[in-house]
């Protein structure tokens, strides 16, 4: 339980703020994006929606195809319960609709959609983007689809299964802007997706994945996927890990404190 704070101590220890950057491209990104205002209007819209599903009392039973939850025992899961500990904190959903806004990526493949609340950060940061979201869980793929429907959440697909099956089909002859990784949450298949999200990047795509603190698998997985020749830069923002192969860039990894 210990192995998060303590990282986050040592990510403090070596992390700078745009004051240490001297790639234009990230210190734009970090002066511009991480540390730009917060939309005040499409940020009180998901406070809304996420104050929608914890006031949801409904139970659901919930698949789980990945590393599992650390506090749910059951199947059987109550909505609001969802969205209050296995949700997207709004530390983390503010700077998805930041990221979004700041880029415009018009396509989008998000890998985990839970409730949707991820999605809907992305959305409300990129209102034209085409989302393509995977989702293992039927049922709260269903709720999530239930909220952008409510919300008037237009072009967003839900693809429900494991992402075994449904992830290669889902890009195969496609190339997306932006991916956000949410899902399992070992080392194993996270570089198993990042492989496989390679054949559908162009120069300016990126990758946010989440949780690369979550555990000692997934800080490696980060290492390597760093270390990677197709990968020119990477932004460690702790809650986050960015990926960019741009190759007019040289080889950089930075952490900055958000």
């Amino acid at each position: 339980m210990l192995f998060q704070p303590i990282k986050y101590f040592f990510f403090l220890l070596k992390a700078s703020n745009q004051h240490g950057v001297h790639s234009p491209f990230v210190y734009n990104l970090v002066t511009n994006c991480f540390y730009a205002k917060k939309d005040q209007i499409k940020w009180l819209k998901h406070k809304t929606i996420k104050q929608t599903l914890l006031k949801n009392e409904n139970s659901i039973k919930v698949t789980d195809f990945g590393a599992g939850s650390r506090i749910f025992k059951d199947e059987d899961r109550k909505i609001s319960k969802i969205a209050k500990i296995a949700g997207i904190s709004n530390k983390k959903a503010n700077l998805l609709l930041k990221i979004t806004k700041y880029f415009k990526p018009n396509t989008i493949l998000e890998m985990g959609t839970s409730l949707g609340l991820g999605t809907a950060a992305l959305k409300l940061g990129a209102e034209n983007a085409a989302i393509t979201t995977l989702e293992g869980c039927p049922e709260t793929a269903k709720i999530a689809e239930e909220m952008f429907l409510k919300n008037n959440f237009t072009h967003i697909k839900i693809i429900n299964g494991d992402f075994k099956e449904t992830l290669l089909p889902s890009i195969k002859n496609n190339k997306f802007d932006c991916f956000y990784f949410d899902g399992n949450h070992t080392k194993k298949a996270t570089l198993n997706y990042f492989e496989t999200c390679l054949n559908s990047i162009h120069n300016n795509s990126f990758f946010i994945f989440d949780d690369i603190y979550w555990n000692k698998e997934m800080l490696a997985a980060w290492e390597i996927i760093k270390k990677h020749k197709s990968v020119t830069v990477t932004v460690d923002v702790f809650y986050f890990g960015l990926v960019f192969f741009r190759k007019e860039q040289a080889k950089e990894h930075f952490k900055i404190r958000v």
